[in-house]
């Protein structure tokens, strides 16, 4: 049986017939060797605009259900034994339509559970994520299967946003990772270190009332009172707590240690 190779062949006569036919190896015509497909496309001047579009958007379509249902076939078959997935989800997004509801995350998730039970997925976008109801299966993954769940997802946003995976909470798995969870065990989040910090926790805690204070006197609130942005107020004193730990100098507040404008860069 010969090779079989295509050719597409345009003629310019006046019903600009557009003929696509098909060329045996030996250059002979395939009519006569009865090919398993020939495909014959026509098209008029009497043809408009919109049925141009709209042809093209069904061809658009077409190939790109096409490109989704390859891509699905030929991914390997990596979720053969995973845990069952809950059921309700839309294209594209998933399941994020349930927890747009009145109905707080953890009761949303809590209802899921009692109905595909302890362990399921659910799709949030395009990722898959593994829901756990049950301390038992939690113990398992912390513990025997902890190198497969101490990454977190390559994905565009941390990326872009957490200077190319620099930001320790977003860095997938790897050296970089935990040469950083070394430093901020040893250095930042051990006891002895909590100790040695603890004064300036205390001391940022009293400048923060102390501040609050002198905004009620000199607003006199003793006669109306004095409204004060909380959110804010905290808001600095968290941000004063972990700079001052790390660079030994307050940003924000009346007391700072720095202009206004530097201060709220590294704020952001």
């Amino acid at each position: 049986m010969n090779f079989i190779s295509w050719v597409i062949l345009s003629s310019k006569e006046k019903d600009s017939h557009e003929k696509i036919l098909l060329k045996t190896k030996d250059n002979q015509s395939a009519e006569a060797h009865k090919p398993f497909l020939c495909l014959v496309t026509t098209s008029s001047t009497s043809h408009g605009p919109s049925v141009q579009f709209l042809s093209t958007l069904i061809s658009s379509l077409l190939a790109l259900l096409i490109g989704v249902y390859f891509y699905h076939v030929k991914r390997p078959n990596a979720y053969k034994r995973s845990a069952p997935q809950a059921g309700g989800t839309w294209p594209i997004i998933g399941h994020i339509h349930l927890f747009g509801g009145g109905q707080l995350t953890h009761k949303t998730l809590g209802a899921m559970a009692d109905k595909y039970g302890p362990v399921f997925t659910i799709r949030l976008g395009s990722h898959r994520v593994l829901v756990l109801n049950s301390w038992e299966a939690a113990r398992e993954c912390f513990t025997v299967h902890d190198k497969v769940f101490s990454t977190r997802p390559s994905i565009a946003a941390s990326k872009l946003l957490g200077y190319d995976y620099a930001m320790f909470g977003f860095a997938p798995y790897s050296s970089y990772w935990r040469e950083m969870r070394k430093i901020a065990t040893i250095e930042l989040l051990s006891n002895h270190r909590i100790d040695m910090l603890k004064h300036i926790r205390a001391a940022e805690v009293q400048t923060a009332i102390r501040e609050l204070y002198m905004i009620w006197i000199n607003k006199r609130g003793a006669e109306t009172g004095v409204v004060v942005d909380l959110k804010q107020c905290f808001a600095d004193l968290t941000h004063n707590i972990a700079l001052r730990m790390v660079g030994g100098k307050r940003y924000l507040g009346a007391s700072a240690d720095c202009e206004q404008g530097e201060a709220r860069s590294c704020q952001k």
